[in-house]
């Protein structure tokens, strides 16, 4: 008797770096299911409309990572609530009848991050950066933040775009320069989400009891950032746990089995960095 073969893979420019594969193969391993494969491809905006509409019946689905996310939109017949409060899709599932839905696992998978390091709740944050994944990140903590999120920023135009962006999400949104980014660290949850090296200059600042800190990047990992924080006593979440997490719930979307192996998942994820 035949295996029914199924694909899913991650699509990114550039993708080299990703480690969605590394976690999406421990689980399927992990769950014991034949025939499954994840792969990933270097595909642009220009090249994703040909890419998705060339696709075969074989295949469950698909991550996407930048600059893909909002590219992705017009080419779905249908988007859930959580990746159109954020206009960004991080994953791509396929109906039995061909229909196309998409979906946003980075939002939940923050919250799950937070939560399993005891962050249920807070009266305050702050979010250092205002690119893509800091919208991301708003949507997450509209979900456990109670107060003021104060957003530090390099420009008059992104801190237009992160009031904007509180005011769809409905949270209270402050927006400060990045030269006053140390300030952040007064919140009792800081979220980093600037590329890697632009956070370096702030470690120095780190107080003597911080909160919890939320950096978003897992390569370079630590961070200086988030060496100085754990050096402290304080709470880290790495960008680990939020790919694990996201990827927990694309996978159960994939397959339809849950729960999904966290605990193998992160195992097959921190070797994997550690080889780099």
């Amino acid at each position: 008797m035949s295996v029914t073969r199924h694909r899913a893979a991650v699509l990114g420019s550039p993708i080299a770096h990703s480690l969605s594969p590394v976690l999406h193969r421990a689980a399927y391993d992990a769950l014991g299911l034949e025939g499954w494969s994840y792969d990933r491809f270097e595909v642009d905006e220009a090249g994703l409309a040909d890419f998705v509409g060339g696709l075969g019946a074989e295949w469950a689905g698909l991550s996407l990572t930048m600059p893909l996310k909002r590219a992705v939109l017009p080419l779905l017949d249908e988007v859930s609530e959580t990746a159109s409060s954020v206009d960004a899709v991080n994953t791509v599932v396929f109906g039995e009848d061909g229909r196309r839905r998409g979906d946003n696992t980075d939002i939940p998978g923050m919250v799950a991050a937070l939560r399993e390091r005891g962050v249920e709740q807070t009266g305050s944050a702050a979010i250092l950066g205002a690119g893509a994944t800091a919208s991301s990140a708003l949507a997450a903590l509209a979900r456990v933040c109670t107060g003021e999120i104060v957003a530090y920023v390099r420009s008059s135009g992104r801190a237009a775009e992160m009031r904007e962006w509180g005011e769809r999400l409905g949270v209270a949104v402050r927006t400060a320069p990045w030269a006053d980014a140390a300030d952040a660290f007064a919140a009792p949850l800081v979220v980093a989400t600037t590329p890697a090296g632009a956070t370096d200059e702030l470690a120095r600042a780190v107080p003597e009891r911080p909160g919890t800190l939320f950096d978003v990047l897992y390569d370079p990992w630590p961070t200086e950032l988030a060496a100085r924080w754990s050096m402290t006593g304080g709470a880290v979440v790495s960008g680990l746990d939020l790919l694990v997490h996201q990827a927990v719930l694309q996978i159960e979307q994939f397959t339809g089995r849950s729960p999904a192996p966290l605990s193998a998942m992160r195992a097959a994820g921190e070797k994997a960095l550690a080889s780099r």
